[in-house]
């Protein structure tokens, strides 16, 4: 076996830290089998104490005490102590706006030359931006990816087409792209189950612009005129949920509209699913969403923008429905596959399916198997 350094982003480090068993931590729990030891560099956590965790007994967390734009300096500063012990082999980078990961792994190359692994897992606002900060990240990532990927061995994408088209233009050469799938479904926890049905539509992610929740809500509230007693359940919680509850008391919206706020179990959120008929992804942009795949693993049709992995597996009325990004867009396509309890049968039947290729276990072993050969 080998030794990996993993430097993740804020999300990933607050799961670990506030020991949320999210799905950094699920992936974690099978990925250190296949590495002597993994330590993972993370920025620093805003109400949380600065400290190493062990996880798995070979996986070490090391949160930073430092600002964030100090991030790259304690970044180096860490990664040279923990070489200096460990002599890993392989570093892997995950890498967004504004770049402070891929500038320390930089730093840290010119002074050990341990190979990196780059790793982008969507472009913020694209192929839509939700507000003024996603456009400026989505340009910064065009002007500065080429420089930020120089001395990396390869550049990991987790789709096929839509990020790989981004950085073709934006200057990389496609032989240093290197799909590697980064969903890892626990078929054993996410599969249809013979439960009632409570709901008609569910939503499932954190409640920001990007995720598409506002336009799907008045997309909802379109349908009802149509359907009055449709019910849509909202699984997560983020800084839109007051600002969207009270939309919908104001316009009535109430009793079709359930929040359930974040269930605290993987087993939690596949009964959620199977409480519900038809699963509807709105992101303006994605690198996946995991979530359709968990959904498509519990049975449900899903109806989904043309987002991250959704091109890549999405055949439009074969096995799901994709659908524009407007409400009304949105709410065609849910009457559409409401009215078709056929069609709803046939996207079950092949979304079951096709989510086999992301079996949590072996795709994970294949993660695993395809950084090793890099080293």
């Amino acid at each position: 076996m080998a030794k990996l350094l993993m430097i993740t982003g804020l999300g990933s480090a607050k799961d670990l830290a506030s020991g949320k068993k999210g799905a950094f931590y699920s992936t974690l729990e099978e990925f250190h089998k296949y590495w002597d030891r993994i330590d993972i560099i993370a920025p620093r956590i805003k109400n949380h104490e600065s400290r190493t965790m062990n996880l798995f007994g070979n996986v070490f967390v090391h949160v930073s005490p430092w600002p964030l734009i100090l991030h790259p300096f304690w970044f180096l500063k860490k990664g040279v102590e923990i070489y200096k012990e460990q002599k890993f082999d392989l570093m892997t980078v995950q890498e967004f706006p504004p770049f402070y990961n891929g500038i320390g792994a930089r730093l840290l190359w010119h002074r050990i030359k341990v190979p990196y692994i780059l790793e982008i897992m969507h472009i913020p606002g694209y192929p839509r931006a939700a507000s003024f900060k996603e456009k400026f990240y989505r340009g910064l990532m065009k002007i500065f990816v080429k420089f930020d990927s120089a001395k990396a061995k390869t550049v990991r994408v987790i789709n096929k087409k839509q990020t790989p088209d981004f950085l073709k233009k934006a200057g990389i050469s496609e032989r240093k792209l290197f799909y590697i799938p980064a969903f890892y479904i626990d078929l054993e926890v996410f599969n249809k189950k013979n439960v009632e049905k409570k709901y008609d539509l569910v939503f499932a992610a954190r409640l920001e612009k990007n995720k598409g929740i506002t336009n799907l809500i008045k997309a909802v509230e379109l349908v009802k005129r149509q359907k009055p007693a449709v019910t849509l359940l909202v699984i997560g919680g983020g800084p839109l949920k007051q600002r969207l509850q009270e939309y919908i008391y104001k316009n009535g919206l109430s009793e079709n509209i359930i929040f359930s706020g974040w269930l605290e179990t993987a087993q939690d959120v596949s009964l959620a699913y199977n409480r519900a008929g038809i699963f509807v992804s709105p992101s303006l942009n994605e690198g996946g969403p995991r979530v359709a795949l968990e959904a498509m693993a519990c049975g449900l049709p899903i109806i989904t923008t043309e987002v991250g992995l959704m091109p890549d597996i999405i055949k439009d009325g074969e096995n799901g429905l994709f659908t524009g990004w407007l409400p009304e867009e949105i709410a065609e396509k849910i009457i559409l596959l409401m009215n078709n309890g056929e069609l709803q049968n046939k996207f079950s039947v092949a979304g079951m399916e096709l989510v086999r290729q992301f079996e949590k276990r072996a795709a994970i072993k294949n993660y695993a198997e395809k950084l090793k050969l890099f080293i």
